[in-house]
């Protein structure tokens, strides 16, 4: 006699094996699942690294000026500990500019100037500034420009015996006091022209980008860079969370991403421009954004030099006068020399001689 299984006994069996593959099947995909949130989290530390924890501060003051040197950029820091740097030296013949500011702030020397880029509108009164004053040591982006005004800033630096050196990320520039400024732009490779949006430029897109922490005061100093630049610093997990933004390019409309200020939480945003500019800066695109996130603006062409100081637990913002007009009311330029447009060659030609 021979034994048949039951059609429920072969349905339990069928049914045992289903869930065994099941089980099976299930088990795998959990161990997928583990091991992609593993990598993720290692990915996710590597990209969002906290930043390392910043010296005490001393309590003493620190300062940061930024100059009334019209359409241009130069912003002079007197660390707590005592040391001088300055970012940035305006136009030709702004080199005056800092030098009387050194003198009313009582400072000898510089003991760090910063070279953004190689524009006119922001080393211009550099070789002024270097003759004029001892300075240290000097940090470049070390992408040329075929100027004379860069010629006459390389010259000046070999000939007063200043310590050229190279930006770099990561660089860190112990300022004494607890404050500290550090490097984070330009990033290798360099742009070039091809990864730019039309009418902009490498010296823009590379300028050096840095931040200056002590205590739970932070700022962050873009020189012009670009949205370009903004997008590289975020993707390669740069800390540019900070209090006080120095905005990049002018104001000009490409930069100060939404993206951007979103992501550096900024509180207040300084803009250093020329009341008789050309050039459309500040941008009414870039105040929209910044009055959209809820951030305190100052500006020079309005407002005159812009003083920031702090003793490590909070700031204040003093400018040299009140606002001579609306202080969200951005400038047109005229068509033909607009700096945010390629509208014709002539506009080109200006602003590769400019720099803007």
């Amino acid at each position: 006699m021979t034994f048949r299984p039951s059609i429920n006994q072969d349905s339990r069996a069928q049914a045992r094996r289903g869930c065994m593959v099941l089980a099976v099947i299930l088990s795998v995909l959990a161990v997928a699942v583990i091991a992609l949130l593993i990598l993720g989290y290692f990915w996710w530390a590597r990209r969002a690294q906290k930043p390392a924890p910043q010296p005490a501060p001393s309590g003493d003051e620190l300062q940061v000026h930024v100059l009334d040197v019209g359409q241009g950029d130069s912003i002079l820091i007197v660390a707590p500990g005592g040391k001088t740097v300055l970012v940035d030296a305006g136009t030709p013949g702004s080199g005056k500019v800092v030098v009387d500011a050194m003198k009313r702030y009582g400072l000898k020397q510089i003991d760090l100037m910063v070279a953004t880029h190689a524009h006119a509108d922001h080393i211009g009164g550099a070789d002024e500034v270097i003759r004029a004053t001892k300075v240290l040591s000097v940090l470049d982006s070390q992408v040329p420009n075929t100027t004379k005004n860069y010629e006459d800033f390389l010259k000046a630096i070999k000939e007063s015996g200043a310590k050229y050196v190279g930006a770099a990320p990561g660089q860190k520039f112990d300022l004494g006091g607890g404050a500290n400024l550090t490097v984070l732009a330009p990033i290798k490779p360099f742009f070039t022209k091809d990864q730019l949006r039309s009418g902009a430029n490498e010296p823009n897109a590379n300028s050096v980008v840095v931040r200056l922490d002590y205590g739970d005061f932070s700022m962050l100093l873009t020189g012009d860079a670009e949205a370009e630049t903004e997008a590289r610093l975020m993707s390669a997990g740069a800390n540019v969370k900070a209090k006080v933004l120095k905005v990049g390019h002018h104001g000009s409309r490409y930069a100060s991403s939404d993206e951007f200020l979103r992501a550096g939480g900024f509180e207040a945003a300084l803009i250093s421009d020329g009341e008789d500019n050309r050039y459309g800066h500040p941008s009414q695109d870039a105040l929209d954004r910044f009055k959209a996130l809820g951030i305190k603006i100052y500006r020079t062409d309005l407002q005159g030099e812009i003083t920031i100081t702090t003793r490590g637990q909070g700031y204040q913002i003093q400018t040299a006068r009140a606002a001579t007009g609306d202080l969200w009311t951005g400038r047109t330029a005229p068509k033909s020399n607009d700096a945010d447009s390629d509208s014709t060659p002539t506009t080109r030609s200006r602003r590769a001689a400019s720099g803007r």
